[in-house]
């Protein structure tokens, strides 16, 4: 038997039968809903804070700072605590919203924390666009982190358990391609939305994304729970039989149903999933749930995602050219993240983190040097050094998009036990929070005092998780859910940890 007391009755999920089936596609494309609504409001925040009238509106220092002060630098017209805490303040509610967000998985399910979700994200949405100061703007963004808390939870857990394992990459890959097609339909409305005269177009900007959040609450009523759920929440396992043949579109189920059970019968036993996470045999997914996230933070995209017009104003783009910038990067992007989805469960995990790691260096360090060499404190860039600059973030983001962008989702969803599995993504998602909250607050700051050093600073973290991949990161492609604790035992360095669980186990 293999460690933690499930058998491994098949090397990769051989005697596991059945194929992707419209139910599994159209079952995921309703839950990556909740991906949508994150990109939205990634791409809609870093927008709105570039439009001149919501500045005047709500930070109207901010605004007097960059239209009269002629002697500020260019890294630091932006340099605001109130405007930053308008961005960071959805992932304080998203970092607390995440660990009730964990129990309510475990206790009720994965589709009542996606329809949770859902609902106080239309709630901030609504609230965001009615917006008449800046408490109210405030308050709307703390409904939408708790929303974005709950679907960052459920979903990829949803998409993992619902997929089968060999295409698992795949689908759960949807999740970040929905936060791409998000954020890419947030950036088109603002510019659009920047062109309205009177200057209230950024409440449409806000209020849009009531669309994708009632698209997503109004689906999860739908959603059919996954079997891993239905296990875990019911004794009769006749319910859960019945879906994992729905989902696998056969009745020859039996192998994994029974992997199932047992995973979910350890699952009962656990009184407190954290206390449980902590022991030596869970040592290697706990440091995935808390590296993997932090590295994908410090990578810098949300440099290029939070701020990415106002990082084009910075090198002396126009308000209109900086959205269309961020336009064009945001088609990059979720290009990036569908060739990723086409690739990840043929190449793996590991070659796609490896590629996409060097990518995002090389061009850190020349956006990095063209800034150092060319961009001073005042005038701009000339127009041929601008577009270079645009043209080398989006290489950048395509690198994120086919390598840290799923994957950093893909694999903590896909690692943990069931015994675990709801307290490991919530670990995941809280650590994700923290330090996206920590750049999205520190981002500006860091730009004025560091200037085109920034770049070199997550050019840095990227050589580090790069070296972390290549060394300690197993591949999970292809392996059963239910069966992944062996890749750590087969592993070089964590074999050392976890070895003596599972030669205890196999001498039973």
């Amino acid at each position: 038997m293999a460690a933690g007391g499930m058998a491994i009755e098949s090397e990769g999920g051989q005697n596991y039968t059945g194929k992707m089936t419209p139910f599994v596609v159209l079952s995921c494309m309703m839950a990556a809903m909740g991906g949508v609504i994150f990109g939205y409001d990634i791409g809609i925040a870093g927008g709105v804070t570039s439009m001149e009238p919501f500045l005047e509106k709500f930070f109207p220092n901010v605004y007097k700072k960059m239209k009269e002060d002629t002697e500020i630098s260019n890294y630091c017209k932006f340099d605001s605590q109130l405007l930053t805490s308008f961005t960071s303040s959805l992932y304080v509610a998203g970092l607390v919203a995440s660990f009730f967000a964990s129990y309510v998985t475990r206790a009720f399910g994965r589709k009542p924390t996606i329809l949770a979700g859902g609902a106080a994200f239309l709630a901030g949405a609504g609230l965001g666009g009615a917006a008449t100061n800046v408490y109210m703007i405030i308050f709307g963004r703390v409904l939408l982190g708790v929303g974005v808390g709950f679907a960052n939870q459920a979903v990829p857990l949803y998409l993992s358990e619902m997929a089968p394992a060999r295409y698992r990459g795949a689908i759960n890959n949807g999740f970040q391609f929905s936060i791409g097609i998000g954020a890419l339909s947030a950036n088109l409305i603002n510019y659009g939305t920047e062109k309205i005269k009177g200057g209230w177009g950024w409440r449409i900007s806000l209020a849009m994304a009531a669309v994708p959040a009632s698209m997503l609450t109004l689906g999860a009523l739908f959603l059919p729970e996954t079997p891993n759920s239905l296990i875990q929440l019911h004794s009769d396992h006749q319910k859960a039989e019945q879906m994992l043949q729905r989902v696998r579109g056969t009745t020859d189920v039996k192998a994994e149903l029974d992997d199932l059970i047992r995973a979910s019968s350890i699952s009962k036993t656990i009184k407190n999933p954290y206390k449980k996470i902590i022991q030596r045999k869970y040592r290697p997914q706990l440091v995935m749930a808390i590296a993997i996230p932090f590295f994908q933070q410090v990578t810098g995209i949300n440099v290029i995602a939070f701020y990415a017009p106002l990082l084009f104003r910075t090198i002396g783009l126009g308000v209109s050219a900086s959205l269309m910038s961020a336009v064009v990067t945001g088609v990059v992007g979720t290009g990036s993240t569908f060739i990723s989805m086409l690739i990840v469960d043929k190449l793996g995990r590991k070659v796609l983190f490896l590629v996409g790691g060097i990518q995002m260096l090389v061009c850190q360090i020349l956006v990095g040097g063209i800034m150092a060499a060319e961009l001073g404190d005042h005038g701009g860039l000339s127009q041929g050094y601008a577009y270079i600059v645009l043209l080398l973030i989006c290489i950048y983001v395509a690198g994120f998009g086919w390598s840290w962008g799923p994957l950093g989702w893909l694999v903590p969803s896909e690692i943990f036990p069931l015994e675990i599995r709801s307290a490991g993504q919530s670990i995941t998602v809280a650590v994700s929070f923290v330090f996206t909250f920590i750049i999205a607050q520190t981002f500006l700051v860091m730009l004025c005092h560091l200037k085109s050093g920034t770049f070199f600073f997550f050019g840095g973290w990227v050589v580090i998780m790069t070296a972390f991949v290549h060394f300690l990161l197993p591949e999970t492609k292809s392996v059963p859910i239910e069966q992944m604790e062996k890749v750590w035992r087969e592993h070089w360095f964590w074999k050392r940890i976890v070895v003596e669980e599972g030669e205890q186990i196999s001498k039973v």
